[in-house]
């Protein structure tokens, strides 16, 4: 029987297909119209960022890890985008030359400008993102509630509650465009993929499906334990007016973030005890939402990207023959 694995990897769901992170390697693997697979393989830079150090220290490596992951997920998001679009420009005009480039030859051609323009719109997407959502329930809870009640907990506890609605209400409604919903299943392909891996299992379409779309480590995880460390970080600060009040929240937005990183990985480290692995049941349950059953077909292009990710990392860890060129 195989033994469960203790390496620890990533991914991402995007357009027809699935992304996942290796120490050296990024790997995504989209399924195009004619059923076959295309690869958009990103090696890690050998150059290490000067903010390096900082990666290591709790609290702030939560900050620089989603600023990270933001950067290169956009990159690979858009490249399953530029697929699909090319995708449905074939269908709707016939021409055989505009088809005959593959896909991975093209993105190799990206220049440096290119590839860190999307690793940049990627960052500030997501930096305003938070910035709406994190400002928004806060302006709504004291439209709502000004005034009426003197403990500050429970002004906090409104706009959590106030946040979690909004989350839930999104969610929701993009559920409910049929792209959404198959990004929602590759999604829930790539836990399947990920959970199989850690437990061990032969990387099968059957052994796969087995297991379970619901992952402890996953970002909608990260998304709702932000929102419950924001009632506990805000209630140490008063304001006075409503613009002070969305000022501080924006202030402590990265010791949220920084927080709600290290509770999520308190969190999965206890998903094995079986009295305190309800502490990860919030993310649990709104993942409920963001994935969705993959199909046999979805699963399988989410088996090929890992594996795809998992042969270029041995290739990079074997140890290089005398003479060979670095």
């Amino acid at each position: 029987m195989p033994e469960p694995t203790t390496s620890i990897y990533g991914g991402q769901a995007v357009i027809e297909g699935v992304m996942f992170g290796g120490r050296n390697v990024n790997v995504t693997a989209v399924r195009r119209k004619n059923d076959e697979i295309a690869y958009y393989e990103v090696p890690a830079s050998r150059k290490k960022p000067w903010y390096q150090p900082l990666k290591k220290v709790p609290f702030v490596r939560g900050v620089i890890g989603i600023l990270e992951s933001s950067a290169r997920g956009s990159q690979h998001l858009n490249f399953s985008m530029e697929a699909y679009a090319e995708d449905n420009e074939e269908k709707d005009v016939a021409s055989a030359a505009d088809s005959a480039k593959p896909k991975p030859e093209k993105k190799e051609g990206w220049s440096l400008a290119m590839v860190f323009g999307v690793a940049v719109a990627g960052v500030i997407s997501f930096i305003l993102g938070k910035v709406v959502f994190t400002a928004v329930p806060a302006i709504v809870e004291d439209l709502l509630f000004q005034g009426r009640f003197g403990n500050i907990v429970i002004h906090n506890l409104l706009e959590g509650a106030i946040k979690i609605l909004f989350l839930l209400a999104y969610l929701y409604l993009l559920s409910l465009t049929p792209m959404i919903k198959r990004l929602f299943q590759y999604h829930g392909a790539e836990h399947k993929v990920i959970t199989a891996y850690e437990h061990g299992d032969e990387l099968t379409v059957e052994n796969v499906q087995r297991r379970t779309r619901l992952h402890y480590r996953c970002g909608s995880s990260f998304i709702i334990f932000s929102v419950l460390v924001g009632v506990i970080v805000y209630s140490f600060f008063t304001w006075d007016t409503l613009w002070e009040r969305v000022y501080i929240r924006l202030l402590l937005l990265p010791v949220v973030l920084g927080v709600s990183y290290e509770v999520l990985r308190f969190t999965n480290s206890l998903r094995e005890v079986p009295v305190l692995r309800f502490l990860g049941y919030p993310g649990l349950w709104l993942q409920l939402l963001t994935t969705k059953e993959p199909t046999d077909d979805q699963v399988a292009v989410s088996i090929a990207s890992f594996k795809r990710m998992r042969e270029l990392e041995q290739q990079v860890n074997e140890p290089q023959p005398a003479g060979a060129a670095v």
